[in-house]
């Protein structure tokens, strides 16, 4: 591929979209030219990058006839079952961060921190995992590869802003006073809720089964054990999660904090005597993953309790997929 792509961003008036942006400046991503799309609803619109106005194009069946090497696309799913297929017909690379792809097993599921090589393998699609789901794996791998993985139970408390800017409202409405309900069933603000998308025939929601799923295709190993509960928290920004993981060998606690603190993206915040642990609020705004709270977990052989924060539009979107697009242009 040419060091300096053409490249598109689909959805680019969203959250995630105007993230990729963000990131794309902040990380100096080389381009030639740059194309905005979006739905009809945004089309028209300007939007400034690196000082250049461009005018967002209405997302079509004909948008990918111009040369464009890389789309980012974050426009949901139904867009991107319609549009990713046609995009890589045309030659495109399409980083998709919806979940419509993430589970087909023709298109490769990448953290680049995990699995970058699988990459190699794309036929036009990549898909960037769940957002929750990332950020479990930058912290699982040296322990996958060092230790073996039997069995993982994730709870996770995650930030509304994952909800797009619908549940941002809902939360900022809330904290004012008034309980509307657009993003959730439920008010958020004050609120816990144990419901993330829809609720499935085995009782779990489609959210606890995609970091499982997602989790076994990104480690490659469908032999992990693995249950999930997944849980809307009053935060605007950053996913936290409690990692309960049984490894397959015994192991050192002060060797797994010496093996996390020098792995690819993440930063060890570990020092309970002074109350530093990962935050939700510090994590905002960064790309890398924090952990802490490291603890070995008495209650079964070779157990261990980790607790891990990243900003879920930052690292669990837009960066994630800026990083695919990064090792593409390698």
């Amino acid at each position: 591929m040419n060091k300096k792509p053409n490249l598109a961003i689909v959805g680019a008036t969203g959250l995630v979209g105007s993230t990729f942006l963000k990131v794309l400046e902040e990380r100096d991503f080389p381009f030639e030219n740059l194309y905005m799309m979006a739905s009809a609803k945004s089309a028209g619109s300007t939007i400034t990058f690196k000082g250049k106005d461009y005018v967002v194009e209405e997302l079509t069946e004909q948008s990918f006839d111009k040369p464009i090497d890389i789309a980012l696309f974050s426009a949901g799913g139904s867009a991107s079952e319609k549009f990713a297929p046609i995009a890589a017909s045309k030659g495109v690379v399409v980083v998709d961060n919806s979940s419509a792809w993430r589970m087909d097993k023709e298109v490769p599921l990448v953290v680049p921190e995990v699995n970058s090589q699988d990459i190699s393998w794309n036929k036009g699609i990549i898909a960037n995992p769940n957002c929750s789901t990332i950020q479990a794996v930058v912290a699982l791998k040296p322990l996958y590869d060092k230790y073996g993985i039997k069995r993982i139970v994730y709870s996770t408390y995650q930030a509304v802003s994952g909800s797009g800017l619908k549940g941002i409202n809902d939360l900022k409405e809330g904290l004012a006073g008034n309980d509307i309900k657009k993003a959730y069933p439920h008010p958020i603000a004050g609120n816990c809720l144990p419901q993330i998308d829809v609720f499935l025939e085995n009782g779990y929601t489609k959210e606890e089964m995609k970091m499982i799923k997602e989790t076994q295709k990104i480690l490659g190993d469908d032999s992990i054990k693995i249950t999930a509960t997944t849980v809307r928290v009053p935060v605007f920004d950053s996913h936290s999660e409690s990692i309960n993981v049984e490894l397959e060998k015994p192991f050192e606690i002060e060797d797994i904090k010496a093996l996390l603190a020098e792995a690819p993206g993440v930063i060890l915040l570990d020092d309970p005597d002074n109350s530093i642990y990962p935050l939700a609020r510090d994590a905002a705004g960064r790309d890398e993953v924090f952990v802490g709270r490291i603890r070995r977990d008495f209650s079964v052989e070779n157990g261990i309790n980790l607790w891990v924060v990243a900003d879920n539009i930052r690292k669990g979107a837009a960066t994630n997929a800026v990083q695919i697009a990064e090792e593409l242009i390698k």
